[in-house]
């Protein structure tokens, strides 16, 4: 059965998603996250991709990014990511053969709910797998940066989180960026990001989609 062609589009965010191959352990120390952070900071400057929030888990890692204006810059960023940080692990610790799926998986976000919506889904996966109590508790997240002002080089703020107020830690805690994270995200919501992202759909309204149809290639 043939991929779906995936959509990508300038200036309209993309959940980005890649797992281990046979969910394998991608991130053993330390010193991997930190190596992966590294590789990310590069690839997003090399093609102009704007990392808004990220987390990594054990066997994979999440991505909330916009192109700032050829689409492809996604595609090219998480090619460069995981080929150059495959390269990074093998070495590191001594092994041979694929480290990710082949394929990642792709979701174009739509309208501030459905923005901020994923914004908690990336930064709660910790909460959620019983790694830790709250996503400030959680080192390798955007959660710091975005929430509590951690300077993280990596993050560019959405215009829309910037939108919302014009001092930083107003920002914060007036968008109720924090307070967000005080309840888990609605089961209806969690498994709507989780098979929109699958199948390489969009997470938006329907006018939203209806719009974004039009745009598609």
């Amino acid at each position: 059965m043939p991929r779906p062609t995936r959509i990508l589009l300038p200036s309209i965010p993309v959940h980005l998603v890649q797992r281990g191959n046979n969910r394998g352990t991608c991130f053993h120390f330390r010193s991997d996250a930190e190596r992966f952070l590294d590789l990310l900071d590069e690839a997003r400057r090399e093609y102009r991709v704007d990392v808004h929030a990220y987390v990594l888990m054990t066997n994979h890692f999440h991505l909330l990014a916009t192109p700032r204006d050829d689409p492809q810059g996604v595609s090219l960023l998480m090619k460069s990511l995981g080929q150059r940080y495959a390269q990074y692990f093998n070495r590191r610790h001594e092994r041979t053969g694929g480290l990710f799926e082949g394929r990642y998986y792709s979701c174009l976000i739509g309208e501030e709910d459905y923005l901020f919506a994923c914004y908690r889904y990336i930064e709660l996966n910790p909460v959620r797998a019983g790694m830790v109590a709250h996503p400030g508790d959680y080192r390798w997240s955007s959660y710091p940066a975005n929430a509590l002002g951690a300077e993280d080089p990596r993050v560019t703020p959405h215009a829309l989180y910037l939108a919302s107020a014009r001092d930083p830690e107003q920002r914060r805690r007036r968008h109720h960026y924090r307070q967000l994270f005080d309840a888990p995200l609605p089961d209806a919501t969690l498994e709507e990001i989780r098979q929109q992202t699958r199948r390489g759909h969009a997470f938006g309204s329907e006018a939203w989609r209806e719009r974004l149809s039009g745009q598609s290639p």
